[in-house]
Protein backbone atom coordinates (compact mmCIF):
# COMPACT_ATOMS: atom_id res chain seq x y z
CA UNK A 1 0.00 0.00 0.00
CA UNK A 2 0.94 3.50 -0.65
CA UNK A 3 0.68 5.92 2.29
CA UNK A 4 -0.95 9.09 1.29
CA UNK A 5 -2.61 12.64 2.50
CA UNK A 6 -5.79 14.09 2.23
CA UNK A 7 -8.11 16.61 3.11
CA UNK A 8 -11.35 16.45 4.58
CA UNK A 9 -14.16 19.12 5.29
CA UNK A 10 -15.35 18.77 8.90
CA UNK A 11 -18.56 17.36 7.72
CA UNK A 12 -16.93 14.26 5.86
CA UNK A 13 -14.38 13.97 8.86
CA UNK A 14 -17.52 13.64 11.04
CA UNK A 15 -19.08 11.29 8.77
CA UNK A 16 -16.72 9.20 8.34
CA UNK A 17 -15.70 8.69 11.77
CA UNK A 18 -19.40 8.12 12.83
CA UNK A 19 -19.36 5.68 10.29
CA UNK A 20 -16.52 3.80 10.88
CA UNK A 21 -17.02 3.79 15.22
CA UNK A 22 -20.66 2.31 14.07
CA UNK A 23 -19.55 -0.47 11.68
CA UNK A 24 -16.41 -1.23 13.98
CA UNK A 25 -13.62 -0.82 11.47
CA UNK A 26 -10.54 2.14 10.74
CA UNK A 27 -11.93 5.04 8.48
CA UNK A 28 -9.12 4.06 6.05
CA UNK A 29 -10.48 0.83 5.39
CA UNK A 30 -13.63 2.95 4.73
CA UNK A 31 -12.27 5.51 2.26
CA UNK A 32 -10.68 2.60 0.49
CA UNK A 33 -13.69 0.88 0.01
CA UNK A 34 -15.30 4.11 -1.71
CA UNK A 35 -12.33 4.54 -3.64
CA UNK A 36 -12.95 0.92 -4.49
CA UNK A 37 -16.45 1.17 -5.56
CA UNK A 38 -16.04 4.65 -7.16
CA UNK A 39 -13.49 3.40 -9.53
CA UNK A 40 -15.77 0.67 -10.02
CA UNK A 41 -18.57 2.56 -11.47
CA UNK A 42 -16.33 5.07 -13.11
CA UNK A 43 -14.33 2.38 -15.22
CA UNK A 44 -17.03 1.01 -18.07
CA UNK A 45 -14.51 -1.96 -18.58
CA UNK A 46 -14.63 -3.15 -14.91
CA UNK A 47 -19.03 -2.80 -15.54
CA UNK A 48 -18.46 -5.15 -19.07
CA UNK A 49 -16.21 -7.63 -17.61
CA UNK A 50 -18.89 -7.99 -14.54
CA UNK A 51 -21.75 -8.24 -17.33
CA UNK A 52 -19.48 -10.99 -19.19
CA UNK A 53 -19.64 -13.15 -16.03
CA UNK A 54 -22.61 -13.12 -14.88
CA UNK A 55 -23.64 -14.03 -18.79
CA UNK A 56 -25.81 -17.23 -18.37
CA UNK A 57 -25.93 -17.52 -15.05
CA UNK A 58 -29.52 -18.49 -15.54
CA UNK A 59 -29.76 -20.96 -18.71
CA UNK A 60 -29.51 -24.63 -16.40
CA UNK A 61 -32.50 -23.26 -13.98
CA UNK A 62 -35.71 -25.61 -14.21
CA UNK A 63 -37.30 -23.99 -11.35
CA UNK A 64 -38.56 -20.72 -13.91
CA UNK A 65 -40.84 -20.55 -16.43
CA UNK A 66 -38.83 -17.48 -18.38
CA UNK A 67 -41.11 -17.49 -21.76
CA UNK A 68 -44.04 -16.73 -18.66
CA UNK A 69 -41.81 -14.07 -16.89
CA UNK A 70 -40.93 -12.29 -20.22
CA UNK A 71 -44.46 -12.20 -21.50
CA UNK A 72 -44.83 -9.70 -18.59
CA UNK A 73 -42.46 -7.23 -19.86
CA UNK A 74 -43.89 -7.76 -23.16
CA UNK A 75 -45.58 -4.87 -24.70
CA UNK A 76 -48.22 -5.18 -27.57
Amino acid sequence: MIRTQIYLTEEEHEGISQLAKSMSTRQSALIRQAIDEYLTRKNPDGKLAKIRKARGIWKNRTDLDLSEIRSDFDRF
